[in-house]
């Protein structure tokens, strides 16, 4: 697979394949482009061209440098314009969702549709109820890491991302790509630019077709998220998907594929 190379000597380590209009597939933030494995041929087979990558710090991607500044959406668009995408579709999950809203925010001309599945959203101002939640949720994991026990960090955190188990067929796959990327558990990623004013405040400047799809078992704060993204963007249309946690497309790929295909097939330019 190709490897692209930043002006700010950072690299991305990428995928692209296929015929037609462009669908362009962000993973979620403890695991990597793998995580789109299935989606990668499945898209192909529905006649688009497919791009995936690895975000800055995961995968095979590089690391982000201690100190220097860097952002996921220029790298972003540092990969389109190298791969002559002049529009795309984005399919994006948590950390990927995130991602997929500042470049839609900043570059609308680019996209032609937005898969938002678990986002994440930059400006979100959890509850208080949330906040405790979280706290309580990641204190142990926070303990972990400081004694330096980071399979068991990994471990704790994948209950809470991934709750309904790592011993079935998916929820191996899940474990064992979380436990590649297990550097993230002390990566700096401070010098992440943000995008201002922050994406949770420009949700009524979307006017591109949405579909967000929301983890029946995801932490109670991504409910909200998705309900002020459904009620914000302009035409948004939310599903609950059930018996699904975060990485929705690796639980529940046929429900995926049901909810997924049909809507860029309407939305494809």
């Amino acid at each position: 697979m190709p490897t692209l190379a930043l002006a700010d000597r950072g690299s991305l380590h990428f995928e692209i394949a296929g015929e037609g209009a462009t669908v362009t597939l962000l993973h979620p933030g403890l695991w990597d482009m793998r995580t789109w494995d299935r989606e990668f041929g499945t898209l192909q087979d529905q006649g688009y061209r497919v791009l995936r990558y690895d975000a800055r710090g995961y995968g095979r991607s590089s690391r982000p440098e201690p100190g220097a500044t860097y952002s996921h959406v220029r790298d972003l668009a540092a990969l389109l314009a190298a791969n002559e995408v002049v529009v795309t579709a984005l399919v994006g999950c948590s950390m990927g969702g995130g991602i997929e809203l500042d470049f839609a925010l900043q570059h609308p001309e680019m996209v032609w549709a937005l898969v938002l599945i678990a986002p994440a959203l930059g400006g979100f101002e959890p509850s208080e109820e949330e906040e405790e939640w979280g706290a309580t949720a990641y204190g142990p994991v926070d303990a972990a890491i400081e004694a330096g026990e980071l399979d068991r960090a990994l471990d704790l955190e994948l209950g809470i991302w991934a709750p309904l188990g790592t011993t079935d067929e998916a929820g191996a796959r899940v474990r064992e790509i979380a436990f590649d990327n297990i550097h993230q558990l002390t990566m700096d990623e401070s010098g992440a630019e943000r995008l201002e004013p922050p994406a949770a405040h420009r949700l009524e400047e979307l006017d591109v077709p949405t579909l967000i799809l929301d983890a029946d078992h995801d932490p109670p704060h991504h409910h909200r998220i998705a309900d002020l993204l459904a009620r914000e963007i302009i035409g948004a249309r939310k599903v609950v998907v059930d018996d699904a946690d975060h990485v929705i497309n690796l639980r529940q790929p046929e429900r995926f594929d049901e909810l997924v295909l049909p809507f860029l097939a309407d939305a494809a330019p």
